[in-house]
Order: C-alpha cells, then sequence, then structure tokens
C-alpha cells in the first residue's frame, strides 16, 4: 500500500521540482522510507519528461515536418474511445500523428518531382521566335542557339524549304530541338489556313506544307453608296479585295472612276470561308447586281464544261468585252479627249489624243484586252511607255509609266487585266498619272465614248445548265433585298 500510496499522492504534479518542493513540505508527516521512496519516483518521473516530450512541442514538431497549409490540417484530434491516449500520457499520442501525416499526401513527392522535370525538359526542348524588324532566317536560328551551318542545310534541303527565308514582321516559329541542341522539326504558320513545316530525317530535312480545308458558305451582302464604293463596300462588310473584285466585274459596264453616283447600289453573294466557326477569308463573288444612275447590271459566275470561267448577264450573255472600261481602277480623269487643248508644259494648243488618269505614284496599269506588246520602252515625251496590239484593228498606248511589270517587253503577249506597269512621271508630265490613248483602224478615238465590242455567249449547249446555277442566285438576291426593305420599314 505505501507504494501505491506514493503514486497516487505524486502523480498529479507536473514536473520534477515541484514533487521534490511538495515532498519537503511533507516530510514531517510520513516516515524516511517513504521520502525516499517519493524521491526515487520523482527522479524517474524526470526522466521520462526528458525522454519523452510535452504535448505541445510533440504537435508543434508534427507539424513543421507536415507543412501543413490549412488550418484543418493542424488539428490533431484523438481516436474515439482510446483509453491509452490519456491526457497525463501525451507521449501516447505519437501513432495517432503519424497516421495524419500519412493521409495528408495523396502522391508520392519522389513521383510528382520527376514528371516536374520531365516537363521542364521538354519545355526547354521547344521554343518560339516572334520575327522582328529587321530579321532574317539567320538571325532567328540564331536566338535559339542554332548555327549557320543549320541555317545553310535547311535552305538547301529542297527549293521548297526556301519560303522559310521569306519572313514577315509578326510571323511566328516554332522550334524543336533535340537533346543535342540540333534542329529536330520548325513549323510556322503562314495564315489562318497554311502553315509550313520541316522535320529532320535521316537523310536530311523534309518539308510539308500543311493546308486547313475551311468550311464555305454563300453569303449575301448589300450596300447603298454615300460617297464612294470602297466606304460603302465596308460598311456592308466586304474586304478589299471583295470590292476591287466587284468592281472588276462590272468594269466593261461602269466607270468607277467616273460613272459613280451618290445613290447607287449594289448586292453580292461571294463565298465566305470560315474553320470551327471563325471567318478566316473569302473566296469567289457567285453572283451580283449593281445599280448605276438607275439602270441595273447582273452577273453570275460560271465555270463551262472546258474549265473556262467568266462572268455573265442573267439571261446568258457574256459579261466580258474585249476591252474593259478603264485600265487604272479608282482613279480621278484629270484630263479629257480633245482635239484642242493647252499643253501644260509646252504651253502650246494641241489635240489631247487620250484620257489622263490621275493617281499615286505605283499605281497598277492593267491592259485593256489580250494582245501582243510592240513597244515596252521609252517614248519620246511619253516617257516609259507600252503599246498593245490587239487583233487587226485596235491598239492601245500607255505612258508616263514608273515602270514595266515582269515579263513585259517587246513581243510578249498579254490578258485582258494583266498589270502591264506602274503610274509615274516620266516624259513631260506635271504629277503622277497615266496617258491612255485607244486607236481603231489606226484612228485615235475617245476611249470614253466607245462602243466596245462584244465577248460570245454562253454556247446553245450549256445555256440551261447555266440558268440552273443562275436562277437560284437571282431569286435569293429578290428575297434578301425583300426581307431588309421589310425590316427597314418597321
Amino acid at each position: 500500500m505505501g507504494f501505491a500510496y506514493i503514486l497516487d499522492s505524486y502523480f498529479p504534479y507536473k514536473n520534477a521540482r515541484s514533487l521534490m518542493m511538495h515532498s519537503k513540505s511533507k516530510a514531517p508527516n510520513y516516515p524516511k522510507s517513504h521520502l525516499l521512496a517519493a524521491s526515487g519516483v520523482a527522479a524517474l518521473l524526470s526522466l521520462a519528461l526528458l525522454v519523452f516530450p510535452s504535448r505541445e512541442v510533440e504537435a508543434k514538431k508534427t507539424f513543421i515536418d507536415l507543412k501543413l497549409e490549412s488550418a484543418s490540417e493542424q488539428v490533431f484530434s484523438e481516436p474515439d474511445g482510446d483509453s491509452s491516449a490519456s491526457e497525463d500520457f501525451p507521449f501516447a499520442r505519437t501513432g495517432s500523428a503519424e497516421a495524419t501525416t500519412a493521409d495528408a499526401t495523396d502522391q508520392p513527392p519522389q513521383e510528382e518531382g520527376i514528371a516536374e522535370a520531365e516537363e521542364a525538359a521538354v519545355d526547354a526542348l521547344s521554343k518560339t521566335v516572334v520575327v522582328a524588324n529587321g530579321d532574317t532566317l539567320s538571325t532567328v536560328f540564331a536566338k535559339v542557339g542554332l548555327s549557320s551551318s543549320e541555317v545553310h542545310a535547311v535552305l538547301a534541303s529542297s527549293k521548297d524549304a526556301k519560303q522559310f527565308s521569306r519572313l514577315k514582321i509578326g510571323q511566328t516559329l516554332e522550334f524543336q530541338l533535340s537533346e543535342q541542341g540540333e534542329l529536330a522539326s520548325l513549323r510556322s504558320k503562314l495564315n489562318s489556313l497554311e502553315s509550313l513545316y520541316l522535320e529532320k530525317t535521316a537523310d536530311g530535312y523534309s518539308f510539308k506544307k500543311e493546308q486547313v480545308k475551311p468550311e464555305i458558305s454563300a453569303v449575301y451582302a448589300h450596300g447603298e453608296i454615300d460617297s464612294s464604293l470602297f466606304l460603302a463596300a465596308k460598311r456592308a462588310g466586304l474586304s478589299h479585295n471583295l470590292t476591287m473584285d466587284l468592281a472588276n466585274v462590272f468594269g466593261y459596264d461602269i466607270d468607277f472612276a467616273l460613272d459613280i453616283r451618290k445613290g447607287d447600289s449594289f448586292e453580292v453573294i461571294y463565298e465566305e470561308k470560315t474553320v470551327e466557326g471563325q471567318r478566316v477569308g473569302t473566296g469567289n463573288i457567285l453572283a451580283a447586281r449593281f445599280t448605276n444612275r438607275g439602270k441595273t447590271y447582273s452577273a453570275v459566275r460560271y465555270t463551262n464544261k472546258d474549265g473556262a470561267t467568266s462572268y455573265y448577264n442573267a439571261d446568258g450573255t457574256s459579261m466580258r468585252k474585249a476591252f474593259i472600261r478603264t485600265p487604272v481602277d479608282f482613279a480621278r480623269i484629270s484630263s479629257r479627249f480633245s482635239n484642242g487643248r493647252k499643253h501644260p508644259i509646252l504651253n502650246k494648243i494641241r489635240a489631247h489624243k487620250g484620257v489622263d488618269y490621275a493617281a499615286p505614284h505605283g499605281t497598277p496599269i492593267k491592259s485593256a484586252g489580250d494582245g501582243k506588246v510592240l513597244l515596252a520602252g521609252r517614248k519620246g515625251g511619253y516617257g516609259n511607255t507600252v503599246i498593245i496590239q490587239h487583233g487587226q484593228r485596235y491598239r492601245t498606248l500607255y505612258a508616263h509609266m514608273q515602270g514595266f511589270a515582269k515579263g513585259v517587253r517587246n513581243g510578249s503577249t498579254v490578258k485582258q487585266g494583266q498589270i502591264i506597269g506602274y503610274i509615274g512621271t516620266t516624259g513631260l508630265s506635271t504629277g503622277p498619272h497615266l496617258h491612255y490613248e485607244f486607236q481603231v483602224d489606226g484612228v485615235h478615238v475617245d476611249p470614253l465614248g466607245l462602243k466596245l465590242p462584244m465577248a460570245d455567249p454562253i454556247a446553245k449547249n450549256e445555256k440551261q445548265r447555266f440558268l440552273q446555277l443562275s436562277q437560284p442566285l437571282m431569286a435569293r438576291m429578290d428575297e434578301e433585298k425583300a426581307t431588309m426593305l421589310a425590316l427597314s420599314r418597321q
């Protein structure tokens, strides 16, 4: 009973010092043997406290080891019904804390570290460069640590690979390097539909052009001219290229430098290209109508059985004529055909046997019709001049050019609408413009007043096939316009 009595009497004390002090205060009431036993128990308790840390120390240590991030993970709850984990024996909690540590992680940290290292290695081998002003293929390669010898190897691999050297500011080049730091592959997106791709092979480099096939749908647009065709077309959602195509379609009948008036209107059904719902470009004009000065012209695109494509009126007569009305798009007429005009430089009255079209330097000049180039060179006061013979009866002249288009030379053949040169101020000229002359059987005539000869209509054996195409297009334009007018009245 003596030892149990002493244990029960001194267990509530929390450290050896308090136990010893208590022992001294109670010494007069107990035998000496009891006091010696109490001293021994105190020594044992002191040793236990040194070996086993308190609950607060253990909890803090566990918290540091786990590196917990949330407040809820810092709580160490006791197991239900575990009498061994007594409040007075905090060291009995060690097993519970270890269990919590094991549950805190779902994935071994070693695996996470390996995955991150592999991902970092892959990223280090992938490099992207955006072409800046002054960049060449050599400077771009140098930015990713590739030598000039690899540039030469790429360009020498094939003729097609040289397309990589035609860089544009803002163009993106995506490099994939090997573990040895050499070029493994190269990709560059040219536009929404085309990309260039180069890959290292055992034999060198293989090149291919990747093309995305867009979805094509027919879209309707309508516009009314207030000040210019370009502004009206832009409001209608037409691109610059579509606007130029529209002018070319009706260029045989309408002089867009002279004839356009406020209140003129147009309707167009054209091809729209989309990729994953995003507009990436436009295609051909399928059908169109243009009302100029109260007169309406129609056009339908048609490809015959021989593969030749042209535009025809809705009834099948050809829109194409032997000559286009004007050889310069959207230029201003600065001087008309006249037999008694005062020359601005010579200051003399002399005939002006053509029409002058004023436009900025470098504006393209088109051939009025198919023909053969008689002259592409200097001609006195005309400066740089091109003369084209069209069949037996017709001849056209284009003067004061800044320069000639590639391939245009004496004896070469040209097609109607082909660019033959660019507007300049060579010869006797006060400003950039085109002097344009038209001759019929050797006689100068006013090209603005000339009734142009017609081209052949659709062949009789294809007339029915053409009407099956044109009638639905014309009907759609009628329906779209009627719907638009009805909505405008609401």
